[in-house]
């Protein structure tokens, strides 16, 4: 086993997958405290195997994965990964995600040939720098009462500050959007020129906070143990080009809850005010009987 990624060089060695076969490869974990495998790395790995098997001068534009059962953090994750199509402009690929000879999760992403065409974007909204913003780590451990390096053995490999959220006194709070939420991200440290690598990154930081926003007006939080929380699906869309070691904000807010499911969307802009990507995810908050 790797140890925890608790650099991003240590992220970038669960992302180095090993290559079994055309079109098969294995995935390394990482020692790890949780339960289950972590959703962004499932869904960051699943990325660089079906760029592993695209043409380089094609980027991914979209991801749409599902998780089906939870990962078992003791063995590696086998993606095998089916060659849907390859048009003049346009590269799809599915990626399914096994272990102990069952799939856990499905993916299908598709990869574009760089084109000039029509451009416009929603504005960045008004936040505080990054700089001015406390840690995440700090915010969750005043919120659960849990000592702060719980956090930094997990999660060191990124850099999350906090910028506000809409729950009862918070410095979002909105009539129209009661479930509202603000991050700052990073890597905790440089990734490098490959595009790749920065796509799979901020996939992986994706996954972290978004489920969290669902359960902001309800007086809980993502780790309550009065709450059984999970992934169900994630989908992503890359809309210009990005790195994931400059900071990124990632404007959080959940439309819906209801049915023991919530659903949420993400905006990631640089700090200059470009919009370079957006996620959706649907996850089970059920409330423990």
């Amino acid at each position: 086993m790797w140890p925890v990624p608790s650099s991003i060089d240590e992220l970038l060695t669960l992302l180095d997958l090993e290559t079994l076969d055309d079109c098969l490869f294995r995935g390394r974990q990482p020692e790890t405290s949780l339960q289950r495998v972590f959703g962004g790395q499932v869904a960051s790995q699943a990325l660089v195997a079906a760029a592993r098997t695209t043409d380089a001068d094609r980027a991914v534009h979209s991801l749409h994965a599902y998780f089906l059962r939870p990962g078992d953090t003791r063995v590696p994750i086998v993606y095998d990964v089916e060659r849907a199509r390859d048009g003049r402009s346009f590269s799809t690929r599915r990626v399914v995600a096994r272990q102990h000879g069952r799939s856990i999760f499905y993916m299908s992403a598709s990869f574009h040939l760089a084109e000039d065409g029509l451009d416009h974007q929603d504005p960045m909204p008004a936040v505080a720098a990054p700089g001015d913003c406390p840690e995440l780590g700090d915010v969750l451990a005043g919120l659960t009462g849990r000592p702060r390096d719980e956090w930094d053995r997990e999660w060191a490999a990124l850099d999350i500050r906090y910028a506000g959220d809409s729950r009862p006194g918070g410095a979002l709070h909105d009539d129209a959007h009661p479930a509202l939420a603000r991050v700052w991200l990073k890597a905790a440290g440089p990734i490098g020129p490959d595009p790749v690598l920065h796509a799979a990154v901020l996939a992986y930081a994706s996954d972290l906070t978004l489920l969290s926003v669902t359960v902001v007006p309800h007086g809980t939080y993502i780790g309550d143990p009065r709450l059984e929380p999970a992934s169900l699906d994630h989908a992503m869309w890359f809309h210009r080009p990005l790195r994931a070691d400059e900071w990124l904000l990632y404007d959080q807010v959940s439309p819906s809850a209801s049915g023991g499911r919530g659903f949420a969307t993400g905006r990631l802009f640089t700090v200059d005010g470009r919009l370079v990507a957006t996620a959706v995810q649907e996850g089970l908050v059920r409330l423990r009987g």
